[in-house]
């Protein structure tokens, strides 16, 4: 889960890390106070999960509180890459910078660890740095169990070349950087830039936070992060009924037990549609190794609700949860939906395979509802999903 700017920045304060005071607003009006409460002057910066706000104008100076509301103006409602300017944080204004430096701490996947990276050039874009200054950028492996103490923040400073006369105040911010980090269940915690002000301080002008959704349930707070406003609706709907599902852009629904199978079931559907109308997945739903009728129903309604899915495609192996209790999931599923008065109208073509395949087919064998098709192999059943889904197109 990324965060909004000033989301950052209260995690950055709440450990220590040097940040300016901000507030965050969704009216021009309440600019005008937040900038008095601010001393009279402030910054005005568009809240969007997208780099590049400066370049887009939406990053301004407001030298008075009018100034500050009519900023606001112009920002909130701005598209910035496609993204809806809903909020604004209107920002203490810096003391005068001197320099600009970046600093990060990230999961490193690719060796299964934690990455630090650093460098006294900031304000840009770290990957153009990356780019033209490769020497100027510094990455320095650090041990989990280990951690970022005060020694290894300095190995740090060390490699990226900090300045003498900032290099304890940097040391500090790594420090209580980490800290945020670790006890955040972050994925990546940035400071571009982390500034050189007149007074010999450094400062965190910006910030982003990737957060670790798998970790939500130690942070009861991470649910006030959640952006509703810009929530597809279906994926907050299936979020409420705890099901793992993602929406994607095509005709074709996807259910499966185990995310490597549902995986395998969107490869096997996307090329079984381009002999289709280049029909695509709709979706990614895992409804893990419990396929009760409840759950069954569920996600059924979720995808059916999708105005986009043409077929659906119930790709199940059989493992600690027989085929036949999926069966019956699948046969109870559909009654559940239509006591509900939940119109089932796409067709649902299902293949089981694994422990008591052959019962959970005669399960639906038995059932005949009109809706529910049976193919044995995976790539025919998403070569029948397919043709359905363009049929119906």
């Amino acid at each position: 889960m990324d965060l909004f700017e000033y989301q950052a920045r209260d995690l950055f304060a709440k450990h220590d890390v040097p940040v300016l005071a901000g507030e965050v607003i969704d009216t021009p009006e309440a600019a005008r106070a937040a900038t008095e409460r601010l001393g009279g002057k402030s910054v005005v910066k568009a809240q969007v999960k997208v780099g590049g706000r400066g370049k887009a104008g939406g990053v301004k100076l407001a030298a008075t509180p009018d100034e500050a509301v009519a900023r606001a103006t112009d920002i909130l409602g701005m598209d910035i890459k496609g993204h809806t300017v809903h909020k604004v944080m209107i920002a203490e204004t810096a003391p005068e910078i001197l320099e600009e430096y970046y600093v990060s701490f990230l999961l490193d996947r690719a060796n299964r660890t934690f990455l630090s990276i650093a460098s006294v050039e900031g304000g840009v874009e770290i990957e153009e740095v990356a780019a033209t200054r490769p020497e100027a950028v510094a990455k320095i492996a650090i041990d989990p169990i280990d951690g970022v103490d005060e020694a290894k923040a300095q190995e740090i400073v060390a490699a990226a070349k900090f300045p003498a006369e900032v290099a304890t105040k940097v040391v500090n911010v790594l420090v209580t950087l980490w800290q945020t980090f670790i006890e955040e269940d972050a994925l990546l915690v940035e400071v571009n830039p982390l500034a050189k002000v007149a007074s010999g301080d450094v400062i965190a002008l910006d910030g982003k936070v990737s957060l670790d959704d798998n970790a939500e349930f130690r942070h009861p707070d991470f649910e006030d992060f959640h952006d509703r406003a810009a929530a597809n609706p279906l994926e907050a709907a299936a979020k409420a009924k705890g099901l793992n599902y993602v929406k994607l852009e095509g005709e074709v629904g996807i259910i499966g037990n185990g995310a490597g199978l549902v995986m395998s079931t969107l490869d096997v559907v996307a090329y079984a549609g381009e002999a289709h109308s280049n029909v695509k997945p709709a979706n990614f739903l895992d409804i893990g190794g419990g396929a009760s009728a409840e759950v069954m129903a569920n996600g059924l309604e979720i995808i059916l609700g999708d105005p986009d899915v043409k077929s659906v495609f119930v790709n199940v192996f059989g493992g600690i949860t027989a085929c036949d209790a999926v069966a019956n999931g699948i046969v109870q599923a559909l009654e559940l939906l239509k006591s509900k008065g939940e119109e089932v109208n796409k067709p649902l073509v299902v293949r089981l395979d694994g422990n008591n395949a052959e019962l959970g087919r005669n399960i639906l064998t038995d059932a005949n509802h009109p809706l529910v098709q049976q193919v044995d192999t995976m790539d025919g059943a998403a070569d029948k999903a397919a043709e359905l889904a363009a049929a119906a197109k």
